[in-house]
């Protein structure tokens, strides 16, 4: 930011706040001016005004809350404020015009306002910088984080980043007038985004489904996103593709997944009841939780603090990982005095890969699980597999069974992943099949499992799952191919290997890898003649390899 602009966006800040304290009972503009000069100039701190009747005002600073004085507040004082805002809504909210200011009413039995809350509303330039790029980058944005945390100070600049800089159609669907502030003109602070008032907060559906219609946007901006209709309007406005960034009640996706009137926008959870077989292959109860359909937004974000926040980048994904019981681990990202992004992972770890494509694998019999291999076994590649790109080392050898040749191959190419189809399982470094061919326990599924061959079984046995499978297995390849020489996937089990025949140890423990790629590191010790085990659970199971 320009000083230039930084200056501008200063004066502009202190005009709207001066028409704040303008609409304020003197005596408490007065008090709110001079503990803003005992405090050094703490006005541009200030966050709100609180009157209750029969107390005393209270002002509440970023650095604590200070009562304006002893007397305690009036009708007439109440009276004088409502007579300089504009008429409140069914939301119990009004506004300051051309302002960003909020002032929610709270009211008696009767209906009569007995006390005020003077929100200060600002725009900052810069705030939405530590997540721009997701929203930049055409993908739906979900911020959540406990009120006064800064939610709709982000919103804000996005809508504003989005319409000026990244030249989108924006439409903002203001339902208390608190993003584009109060009066038919918006704030420019919104930029070139256009503004749509909503009548009551009822309709905010309905004024999103009418803003899609009616005005082509290429994005939609809303705030506070509270009911189920509020998700069924942004699932509808996701699946016409349009991208929605709007924030909701909660603090964390954790918090929405619990929630049964938002959980839709992360995907939504139901409950299924496995068989008595797949609960003893997952090794769960017979009922669980899964999700129940793709998320309406791509991105979560949790907003911990005005400049720090947790994210979420593929949400899909962080959900199943979390239906699962399996850690997640969040980006955090944090905005330094200097205008510069931090960014660290909370464990102080690289980001999990969750494994959620939709297939499993196969339960390895005894002997498989020791990493005993039977005479027989597919040979190893002498380089590691990689699936993709031209070029590549190795292309995986897949043997259908129970699913056309002809739709995993066109699978293949719809997903850019290069394999050769096995016509046997003795050809196979992995097979696949369906739930219901695996459950019937088919000899080629039993002559894969004595030979040590990974079987992996589709939910279910459609194109899309194909192509998930297949996706899975490049990722797994790229992994092991692409840490040499001491990294993860078979290079770290050539050099484990070495270590074990040059009498450097007697053991070694790998690092956790998905089943793939352990099945490739079983094959490389067994090709030194060496035994090898998988230990632990998901998401931490490796191998371990030792002298026979």
């Amino acid at each position: 930011m320009s000083a230039e602009t930084a200056e501008s966006d200063a004066a502009e800040a202190a005009d709207d706040l001066r028409a704040l304290l303008a609409v304020l009972p003197p005596a408490v503009r007065e008090a709110v001016e001079r503990e803003a000069a005992a405090r050094e100039g703490a006005a541009g701190e200030l966050l709100e005004v609180v009157l209750d009747l029969g107390r005393p005002p209270e002002a509440r600073f970023a650095s604590g809350d200070f009562y304006l004085s002893t007397d305690g507040v009036t009708q007439e004082d109440l009276a004088h404020v409502i007579a300089g805002i504009s008429p409140f809504g069914g939301d119990n909210r009004a506004g300051i015009e051309r302002t960003l200011h909020r002032i929610s009413a709270i009211r008696n039995r009767g209906g009569d306002v007995i006390g005020l809350t003077c929100r200060v509303g600002r725009a900052i330039r810069g705030s939405a910088r530590v997540i721009e790029d997701f929203a930049t980058s055409g993908k739906s944005v979900l911020l959540v984080g406990r009120p006064g945390v800064g939610k709709t100070t982000i919103l804000r600049e996005l809508a504003r980043v989005m319409a000026d800089s990244a030249h989108k159609r924006v439409v903002i669907v203001d339902t208390s007038n608190e993003i584009a502030g109060d009066g038919d003109i918006p704030h420019p602070a919104i930029g070139k985004a256009r503004r749509m008032q909503v009548s009551t907060p009822e309709q905010q559906h309905a004024v999103m489904i009418e803003a899609v219609e009616n005005h082509m946007p290429e994005v939609i901006i809303v705030d506070e996103m509270g009911t189920e209709l509020d998700a069924a309007a942004a699932r509808t406005i996701a699946e016409r593709g349009v991208q929605l960034i709007a924030t909701a009640h909660g603090n964390t996706l954790e918090n929405l997944l619990v929630n049964p009137t938002l959980s839709d926008l992360v995907g939504g959870v139901h409950a299924v009841t496995l068989g008595d077989e797949e609960a003893r292959r997952r090794r769960t109860q017979k009922t669980i939780l899964e999700r129940k359909a793709p998320p309406t937004f791509d991105v979560l974000v949790e907003i911990q603090s005005w400049s720090r926040v947790a994210v979420h980048a593929e949400v899909a994904k962080t959900v199943d990982a979390v239906l699962r019981g399996q850690s997640v681990t969040a980006e955090t990202r944090e905005l330094t005095e200097s205008g510069e992004v931090r960014r660290s992972w909370e464990a102080a770890t690289t980001p999990p890969e969750f494994e959620v494509a939709p297939f499993a694998m196969a339960p390895a019999r005894a002997s498989a699980q020791r990493g005993e291999r039977p005479p027989g076994s597919a040979p190893v590649p002498a380089e590691p597999v990689s699936a993709r790109g031209n070029g590549a080392a190795h292309r995986p050898r897949v043997h259908p069974f129970g699913v056309s040749r002809e739709r995993l191959e066109a699978a293949a190419r719809a997903a850019g992943v290069s394999v050769d189809v096995a016509d046997t399982v003795g050809d196979a470094e992995m097979v696949l099949t369906t739930k219901a061919h695996f459950r019937r326990g088919a000899a080629a599924l039993r002559e894969a499992e004595q030979r040590g061959t990974p079987v992996f079984v589709l939910r279910r046995n459609t194109p899309a799952q194909i192509v998930g499978f297949l996706e899975q297995v490049a990722r797994d390849a790229a992994r092991t191919e692409a840490d040499r020489p001491f990294g993860s996937g078979a290079s770290e089990a050539e050099a484990g290997v070495e270590q074990i025949l040059t009498g450097e140890a007697d053991a070694v423990e790998l690092r956790p890898q998905s089943a793939f790629v352990r099945s490739v590191q079983h094959r490389i010790a067994e090709r030194a003649k060496l035994r090898s085990a998988s230990v632990g659970r998901e998401p931490r199971r490796r191998v371990t390899i030792r002298r026979r």
